[in-house]
């Protein structure tokens, strides 16, 4: 059997898969107009996708690491910003439960999680709330530099202050779970701030290339409070997920893995005629670029499906070096798809609303995208096993 597509994945998968043809059916006006594709989330809210990685017996799906992965990059072949939303979500399900429980937690930690997951899964799974997860400040962790984000404790929970930038689902997120630091203890928090907080804003106007549907502003946070509650994992976790679980990071190429699928998908319904046109399948030049798309994909593909079979704590360095591989070529390889995907499907394909055009734009996008952007995977990469361990 499959390793990866086992069939309570695959079930997950299909169940999304039926609504694809509703997302890609609007994707093209989400792009368009830079919003956010709430028709979509309201969707994958009735068929339950909001709790996908919470667990059976609280009323999520008991999707894992890689079923995630899986459905990622099914939503991802239908509207890719629906997908890269999504992430945002889901990670902070994997974060508190799949991903704490491989890293194994101490007795006062396993404590934090009993007290605060009800409260999480039962938001997720019957409440509707959607969460966010704005890491970024242009100094991620893992990055190598500090967060300037900064939590004070104070009587039933903290004060945070800070900035992200690129915080995803701004302006409909309910919760959005940031990392902070405390003055004095160097563990990371992650920490839930209401959307609804006094001192939490959303600022700044959003018209990116592409992932237009984003709508990742600036989140402002001045003195926000957070309840006890709302700390979504004990202090500390967060560093040893960095330590223990890098594959964390990769989450959002999955759906950059999804719409590499997409290009592929429309330039072989070009080519065989499906799109008001005549067949180019017997153009042997066409055939050529066909060809070039095929292998860039296969081999994206094929090394995220080997680097799922080894996603587990504690990687070995060989390990650790495909996933920084498997980022690239997938980071890289979907704009190197697109672009060829334009040439083989000729001048028309670069018109708006023309699904190539759109993916053009949305797949430039994912190489700039911190912690584990291109540079700085091939940064890693061009110094593995050159120097000494340390």
């Amino acid at each position: 059997m499959d390793s990866i597509k086992t069939p309570e994945r695959m079930e997950l998968v299909e169940r999304v898969a039926a609504l694809g043809p509703h997302f890609a059916k609007r994707a093209a006006e989400y792009d368009r107009n830079a919003s956010f594709p709430a028709e979509n989330w309201n969707d994958l809210t009735n068929e339950g996708f909001l709790g996908l990685c919470a667990p059976l017996d609280v009323g999520g799906l008991g999707g894992d690491f890689v079923a995630y992965a899986l459905v990622s990059e099914e939503i991802g072949r239908h509207c890719a910003t629906t997908a890269l939303t999504f992430n945002m979500h889901t990670a902070t399900a994997l974060l508190a439960g799949w991903i704490a429980d491989q890293l194994g937690m101490d007795n006062e930690q396993q404590s934090h999680l009993d007290r605060v997951r009800p409260q999480l899964w039962n938001g997720m799974c019957h409440q509707g709330i959607i969460h966010s997860q704005p890491f970024s400040e242009g100094r991620t962790p893992g990055s190598g530099q500090p967060i300037g984000t900064t939590a004070v404790p104070v009587e039933g929970g903290y004060k945070v202050t800070g900035k992200k930038i690129f915080a995803s689902l701004s302006g409909i997120a309910n919760i959005h779970n940031v990392v902070a630091l405390v003055d004095g203890d160097p563990r990371v928090r992650l920490l839930g701030v209401p959307a609804d907080a006094e001192g939490a804003s959303i600022e700044g106007d959003w018209d990116p290339l592409g992932m237009r549907g984003t709508d990742s502003r600036d989140l402002i946070l001045t003195e926000a409070f957070v309840p006890d509650d709302h700390e979504v994992l004990p202090p500390g976790v967060f560093d040893a997920m960095v330590q223990r679980f890098p594959y964390f990071y990769m989450t959002l190429s999955f759906s950059y893995l999804g719409l590499m699928r997409a290009i592929l998908d429309f330039t072989g319904e070009y080519l065989r005629g499906e799109h008001g046109v005549a067949s180019r399948r017997d153009n042997h030049v066409k055939q050529a670029g066909w060809a070039e798309m095929q292998m860039i994909y296969d081999k994206a593909q094929s090394l995220m499906y080997r680097v799922l079979t080894e996603a587990a704590v504690d990687p070995s360095k060989a390990a650790l070096r495909r996933a920084w591989s498997t980022m690239v070529a997938i980071m890289e390889g979907a704009p190197e798809m697109a672009s060829l995907a334009i040439r083989v499907c000729g001048g028309r394909s670069m018109l708006r609303p023309n699904k190539l055009e759109q993916h053009y734009r949305d797949a430039r996008c994912g190489a700039t995208m911190l912690p584990w952007s291109v540079e700085v995977c091939l940064d890693r990469l061009g110094r593995y096993d050159l120097y000494p361990d340390n």
